[in-house]
């Protein structure tokens, strides 16, 4: 009889000893998820702010520099690499990586387009108008503001930019280039700057600099779905 009760006594043991396990391990894969689980991005404020005080801060920037990485697409195939991105109001140099070697360069200087190697118009259309006005989005002129619930536009004869009011960070872009063909420009994933304020002309207030890290340029079938992986901005 108590060599039976020894036997109970020690099965009793070993379940209780496997219970406390498998609750240790759910707890552990439960911190697990949580600790992978995305943070939520405290997305910038500027309800109240006046648009035009906001687009005087920005207009402050004279060159953009990112690390990008670059995606191109079409007709489902598609090529991959990395970018150095120099961009002003004038200026777009613009050097593509594969495998860590330089495979192309592309530069422009007050519209005057060139590149090694030859780039057709369609790939001049996305890396050129595309990733300048993308970045630069705050430089449009002669253009006419609208506004809705959660949008402000902007348009002028060939230019249309969609601005989410409540974070006045750019949400799409329409271009029209080459006789009424027009470029899309999608954005998404907003990330602060590890920069310093910008401040407005009227000096009312100061905002720190936030960017879309991911953008989507459409023209006909050509996609490049851009990844920045680092920015930085000079004034």
């Amino acid at each position: 009889m108590l060599r039976m009760r020894l036997k109970i006594s020690g099965i009793k043991v070993k379940w209780a000893f496997k219970r406390a396990l498998l609750h240790c391990l759910i707890i552990a894969l439960l911190l697990l998820i949580s600790s992978c689980a995305a943070k939520r991005v405290e997305m910038p404020s500027y309800e109240g702010v006046e648009f035009e005080d906001a687009l005087s801060g920005l207009r402050a920037i004279q060159t953009l520099e990112a690390v990008l990485s670059i995606d191109y697409e079409k007709n489902g195939n598609s090529m991959s690499g990395d970018a150095l991105l120099e961009v002003s109001r004038d200026n777009l140099n613009l050097r593509l990586y594969y495998l860590g070697f330089l495979a192309g360069e592309v530069k422009e200087r007050n519209g005057i387009v060139n590149s090694n190697p030859q780039l057709d118009r369609y790939k001049s259309a996305l890396l050129v108008d595309g990733l300048k006005n993308s970045f630069l989005w705050w430089d449009i002129d002669h253009y006419a503001l609208q506004e809705n619930d959660e949008q402000y536009v902007l348009k002028n004869s060939y230019r249309k930019i969609l601005i989410n009011k409540k974070s006045l960070l750019p949400v799409q872009q329409i271009i029209e280039v080459y006789d009424g063909e027009e470029l899309h420009i999608f954005y998404d994933v907003p990330v602060k700057a590890e920069t310093e304020e910008l401040s407005s002309n009227s000096d009312r207030f100061a905002m720190p600099v936030w960017y879309q890290s991911r953008l989507k340029i459409e023209f006909k079938k050509h996609v490049v779905n851009v990844k920045v992986k680092s920015y930085e901005f000079k004034r």
